[in-house]
């Protein structure tokens, strides 16, 4: 018996031996792992990841979403029937296992080893730390599930059980775009997740499993998604969530149909496009743009957006054709703020804005920079200028409207009248690299004006300039000759709170007196002017024409103290602008459509009055050269100059518009002559842009032969 007992014990020994050995190597092979796994230090970006919401200027108001749709929420403010739902539909024993199921570990083992379908099981710790922490792909592997059980048991140790579902709540994808309970709970029922039901938690959690099935469910699908739903139900019966009679009560919830998360409407398109441009040119890339949760307060007012978009379109006829296209700018003196803007008629269909990127050339508003440099410079209002047609400078004959002549000037008439050889004259008694200067300064691009520095046109507006660019120079002089940038962001936040706010300081451009004394020569254009059909009523406002060569682009850009608007009117291909078959000028349509907009802006605004102008001769109804014996006419009467400025309404009609049915408000008059006295063919240095069939944005591209002084087309007395 002992010889057959020995051989028997032996193998029980070494099979003891070799148990205990396998034991310690699985003891030391689980410290090797522990040890050699950590937690990872970061997450994968996309768990973590907040899109960025962009508000209008009030910060309230959504005006769009950018990016991952998630937004992440603390735990109280998940109702408790959410987490119920949640836990009893992937881990009922969340709250006592210590991060793993070892059984769902193993049989997902086991499917891995032989390939079958992976199965259910992993805890909803586990599936935080596959879809939370770094370095843990979706791929199928043994080395893979090791580092999850090792990271989820240590994640167990480490963190509490509110931690993990707070994360695993936000970090969940739920279908229908939307990561994390806040989300879901918009994209499914257009409410925050504090407001769910019993019903709609239950959905919720159900949609975990099948997301892309369940997010818009139908037939077949939606037998299979009540299933689930109640299977959600009755599982936090089981757990104790709520009573058998709560379930039994509880119906399916009405989902609501799905909707793109961002789908630009209006103007909408292109507003985002800007706030875009302007983050990325402070630094700000795609990533954080899409992925960094970050708050952006616009410069945009939601009303004057709306108002923009009534003013073109009500006061443009349907007639008009497609391929006119209307900029309208406003921008805030005091700040630099872009508060509304015209981009287009769809941005579906043309998303190339006209307010922002399209540039043409500037026509006339461009004196007012020239009549700034000349003030600057220690010329007065009173100074004389060569108002005579043609004006020949460097063997080319410069003409005036046509061909009207109006003798020695002074700066106010020249003003007023737009006498193109009188501005020609004083950009070169003043330098056109002065000139230069003070458009740069007042916010001008120096590479737009680059090409056209040595051009004795300069001052007639062959430098093509945006909408918003032209806003904001004329915002200098009703900011009193402090310019400050134009932008389209007031502040940003990030993640983490922290807010940086835009700088409303601006830099000097011109001096006060400057600004004062050109902005009442503007003024004179409105009151009985080529811009009389921009006037306001109630309050003083000043602005200047503009009309291109055989109007390829017309303006009218002017301000009151609190605000500065630019109006422009071109087409795609660079052919006159023309409506209902008459060609258009800068004081018809684009003063009637910037009337319109500030008639809305401005009610309710205080009125403001512009600053007291320098001492000059003959601020009344007269000017020099007429008949009424003021200064500088050819009796040489000298006049006090104690009269007042024009009263609004009693000054002289003006060209190019009608009268309306009240005796007061302008009409456009479309077949009118021109109004701006630009001189149709010579402000605009030919006019025709680049040519090209696209819209007009190349700085440089109205520099090619004929665009200098003497070119061909540059000079014809009718465009």
């Amino acid at each position: 018996m002992g010889g057959t007992g020995s051989p028997r014990r032996k193998f029980l020994r070494i099979t003891l031996i070799v148990f205990g050995v396998a034991v310690v190597s699985a003891v030391v092979l689980f410290g090797v792992v522990w040890a050699l796994t950590p937690i990872p230090d970061s997450t994968q970006p996309k768990a973590t990841a907040q899109g960025s919401v962009i508000y209008y200027r009030d910060g309230r108001s959504v005006l769009a979403r950018q990016g991952v749709n998630r937004k992440s929420v603390t735990l109280d403010k998940v109702p408790e029937s959410l987490e119920n739902a949640v836990i009893a539909a992937e881990n009922r024993s969340f709250y006592e296992d210590r991060g793993v199921s070892l059984r769902g570990t193993f049989r997902a083992m086991w499917s891995t080893l032989t390939g079958n379908q992976v199965q259910g099981g992993s805890t909803i710790t586990q599936q935080l730390v596959r879809n939370y922490y770094s370095g843990l792909s979706q791929e199928r592997s043994i080395v893979r599930k090791l580092k999850e059980v090792m990271i989820s048991l240590k994640v167990d140790q480490s963190q509490s059980k509110d931690w993990v579902l707070e994360r695993y709540l936000n970090t969940i994808y739920f279908g229908r775009g939307a990561n994390g309970v806040q989300a879901a709970a918009e994209a499914y029922f257009r409410k925050d997740v504090d407001r769910l039901t019993l019903a709609e938690s239950a959905y919720l959690a159900a949609v975990i499993q099948q997301p892309s099935r369940f997010a818009d469910p139908r037939g077949a699908d939606l037998d299979a998604a009540r299933a689930r739903w109640r299977s959600v139900v009755d599982g936090m019966v089981e757990t104790g969530a709520i009573t058998p009679e709560e379930a039994a009560q509880v119906t399916f919830p009405t989902l609501r149909k799905p909707k793109a998360i961002f789908t630009p409407r209006g103007q909408e398109g292109y507003m985002l496009d800007q706030v875009t441009t302007e983050l990325k040119r402070r630094g700000y890339t795609d990533e954080i743009i899409n992925q960094g949760g970050l708050k952006i307060v616009s410069t945009f007012d939601e009303n004057l957006m709306a108002a923009a978009e009534r003013a073109v379109t009500s006061t443009l006829p349907e007639g008009t054709p497609k391929q006119v296209r209307t900029g309208l700018a406003a921008v805030d003196p005091a700040t630099g703020e872009v508060l509304a803007f015209y981009g287009g008629r769809s941005y579906a269909a043309n998303k190339f804005d006209n307010s922002f990127s399209a540039k043409v050339q500037a026509g006339s508003t461009f004196k007012a920079y020239a009549l700034a440099a000349a003030l600057e410079s220690g010329l007065g209002l009173d100074t004389r200028v060569d108002g005579n047609s043609p004006l020949h400078i460097a063997s080319a004959d410069i003409p005036n409207s046509g061909g009207q002549s109006y003798g020695q000037i002074d700066l106010v008439k020249a003003t007023q009248s737009s006498v193109n050889t009188a501005f020609v004259d004083l950009g070169q008694r003043v330098g056109l690299d002065r000139v230069v200067e003070v458009a740069e300064d007042s916010g001008i691009p120096a590479e737009q004006l680059a090409p056209h520095r040595g051009a004795a046109t300069l001052p007639l507006g062959v430098a093509s300039v945006s909408a918003v660019q032209n806003a904001s120079g004329f915002a200098t002089f009703a900011a009193e000759g402090v310019h400050r940038e134009a932008h389209v962001i007031r502040s940003i936040t990030d993640a983490e709170g922290r807010t940086t706010r835009s700088s409303t300081r601006g830099e000097r451009a011109f001096s006060e007196q400057t600004a004062v004394d050109a902005t009442y020569a503007l003024t004179q254009v409105v009151q009985a002017g080529t811009g009389s059909a921009a006037r306001l009523y109630d309050r003083p406002v000043a602005g200047k024409t503009g009309t291109t060569d055989e109007s390829a682009a017309v303006w009218f850009a002017g301000f009151t103290p609190q605000l500065s608007v630019a109006v422009n009117m071109f087409r795609d291909d660079n052919k006159p602008v023309t409506v209902n078959g008459s060609a258009l000028y800068g004081g018809t349509y684009p003063a009637q459509i910037w009337r319109a907009f500030m008639t809305e802006a401005m009610d309710g605004k205080p009125v403001k009055e512009f600053g007291e102008p320098s001492s000059y001769g003959y601020r009344d109804y007269g000017y020099p050269g007429d008949d009424l014996g003021h200064p500088g006419d050819e009796d040489g009467d000298q006049d006090t100059g104690t009269q007042p400025p024009i009263p609004a309404g009693t000054g002289a009609p003006d060209p190019g518009t009608s009268t309306g049915p009240d005796g007061r408000t302008p009409g456009p008059d479309p077949t009118a002559a021109p109004d701006d006295g630009d001189g149709a063919g010579t402000e605009g240095g030919g006019g025709e842009g680049d040519g090209g069939d696209g819209p007009p944005d190349d700085p440089g591209d109205d520099t090619g032969p004929g665009r200098r002084l003497g070119g061909p087309g540059l000079l014809s007395p009718n465009g």
